[in-house]
């Protein structure tokens, strides 16, 4: 039989400051060890991977060991070396996965009725305590709060969201974190020159990438390497043999983008699936990649990013090519199609899509540009507005146009300011726009239905000044009118070419001529039209309208 430890298990930390990343929890368990203020159940969570386990033997050694120094096991009583070989009597760790039971519970309830044969405490270790039966956490609840004084619970879940309120309530709650690259590398660097292992500092992070913020797995991953390619791992190597898509690649993603080369992009891709890369880790690297670029451009520097100097130096280069903007934009899309990937039936189809988006899209504008064309398009939509609109000027068109220019300069400048000013008269006869208010309710349908739907039953009062006063039935229709004031009156202008504005007002005896029935047949509603502006940024930009 084979003497052969894997690292995980070989080089387990055994003593509280051993466990890498975890400080916040073995500092305060230290120190309670050290004030006897050692509580009855303790609660684990947090990523895989990362100490809970181990922290949990660790505190099972503690509370037992004969010769503990500063809360540390001294590893060398016979309690300690029992512990540590899985063969003490006080100590039992349980899975809660394959002990998920009402039965298994009330097994355990029974045997914390006994002392510990050894030390001083008899320790439950459950992990994955998660998994446990709805009845068997009600079995284990009056356990839980009043144990037996020589009786630990320690607890371990990867799903604190799936342990009941009851049992988190009776536990001191310890969150174990996720680790960074940094102190997965650092750790393996010291396995490998205790191993006598050569690896390169390329090689380290790419392995400590790999773990994902799991020690566990980073570890695994450098076992199945050292069994690869022996004694002497190299950068190259590991990018073959696990199949991991290397950074020059997500270099030449964003060369390829910024240079707007769609066909290189596919060809990208074609490479990417030839070389049997999974899509999925390609865009999970890919976000990570545009995540780093982000973080460069706005920090102007590559001090948060996980990776070597040499590849921090050329972050902060791309950050340069890159505006905010646009890489948020390039990270929403790239998120997006990695979330919804699993779903898709055809995932290189989706990749090559996005690549073509990507390589494709436009610039983001900044606000000053914005401004900029906004005003070009002003004066463009100026410059070719109707001759019909032009013509209200001539003289003789109607019987206000004797009047004074500065007349009709008071009650045609309009509060719009792209609404394009006219040299219309602002005075009207009442009878005028009576006999064209039906017209004017016309066009207020055909631009809004809704609009000119409310506007039913509707009818002039009179008029004082260059003011129009509408009768109305009821409160809604006033603030339907005085919400949409400014377009009713630019319509009205339109209808009867004269300046004039409006000022509803409830009628009393309005209610009795509004009809009561719905029209048999309403005319189909025609589309809404768009204010200019609205269709030149939909034109030009691309923008979408709010819901």
């Amino acid at each position: 039989m084979s003497d052969y430890i894997v690292t995980a298990r070989k080089w387990r930390p055994l003593k509280f400051e051993d466990v890498i990343g975890q400080a916040h929890v073995t500092v305060t368990l230290r120190n309670a060890l050290g004030n006897k203020r050692l509580a009855h159940a303790y609660l684990f969570s947090g990523p895989r991977g990362v100490g809970k386990t181990t922290t949990a033997r660790l505190l099972a050694k503690a509370v037992n060991c004969r010769n503990a120094v500063e809360g540390n096991p001294d590893n060398e009583c016979d309690i300690c070396k029992e512990i540590t070989e899985g063969r003490s009597f006080d100590v039992l760790e349980i899975d809660g996965a394959s002990n998920r039971g009402v039965d298994e519970i009330r097994s355990l309830r029974e045997s914390v009725k006994f002392p510990p044969v050894k030390g001083s405490f008899k320790t439950y270790i459950i992990d994955e305590v998660h998994m446990l039966t709805k009845e068997a956490f009600n079995a284990l609840l009056k356990t839980l709060e009043e144990p037996p004084r020589h009786v630990l619970f320690i607890f371990a879940t990867t799903e604190i969201h799936k342990v009941p309120a009851t049992i988190i309530s009776r536990c001191q709650r310890f969150e174990f974190r996720r680790l960074s690259t940094a102190e997965i590398s650092g750790n393996l660097r010291s396995v490998a020159a205790a191993e006598g292992v050569q690896i390169d500092e390329e090689a380290l992070l790419l392995v400590a990438r790999k773990g994902d913020g799991s020690m566990r797995d980073a570890q695994s991953t450098f076992d199945q390497l050292v069994s690869l390619c022996g004694k002497n791992i190299t950068h190259e190597q590991i990018l073959n043999e696990l199949r991991i898509v290397d950074l020059d690649v997500y270099f030449r993603v964003t060369d390829i983008v910024r240079r707007k080369e769609p066909k290189e992009g596919l060809e990208l891709i074609d490479y990417i699936v030839r070389q049997g890369y999974d899509l999925k880790e390609f865009l999970s690297g890919l976000v990570e990649h545009i995540r780093n670029i982000l973080v460069a451009k706005t920090t102007r520097s590559g001090v948060l990013i996980e990776t070597s100097d040499s590849y921090r130096r050329r972050y902060e280069q791309e950050a340069a090519e890159f505006s905010v903007p646009d890489l948020l934009r390039m990270q929403r899309i790239v998120s997006t199609s990695e979330s919804s990937l699993r779903w898709s039936t055809q995932p290189r189809f989706r990749v090559e899509a996005d690549m073509v988006q990507l390589s494709t899209m436009d610039t983001a504008a900044s606000a000053g540009e914005l401004v900029q064309r906004i005003g070009e398009w002003k004066k463009k939509i100026q410059s070719e507005a109707p001759s019909s609109t032009l013509q209200s000027s001539s003289p003789g068109r109607e019987s206000g146009d004797t009047m004074g220019a500065g007349n009709g300069s008071r009650g045609g400048v309009p509060q719009d300011p792209v609404h394009i000013p006219t040299s219309i008269p602002s005075r009207i006869s009442e009878q005028d726009v009576r006999l064209k208010w039906d017209q004017f309710l016309a066009e207020v349908r055909h631009r809004r239905i809704s609009l000119g739907s409310s506007l039913e039953g509707t009818r002039v009062l009179g008029i004082r000044g260059d003011t129009v006063r509408i009768g109305c039935a009821d409160d809604f229709i006033v603030s339907s009118i005085r919400r949409n004031k400014q377009q009713l009156q630019e319509i009205l202008r339109d209808v009867v070419k004269a300046g004039v504005s409006l000022e509803p007002e409830i009628a009393p005896d309005l209610a009795k001529l509004v009809k009561i029935d719905a029209p048999a047949g309403p005319a189909s509603p025609s589309p809404e039209r768009q204010h200019p502006v609205v269709e030149a940024l939909i034109r030009e930009l691309g923008a979408e309208p709010l819901e």
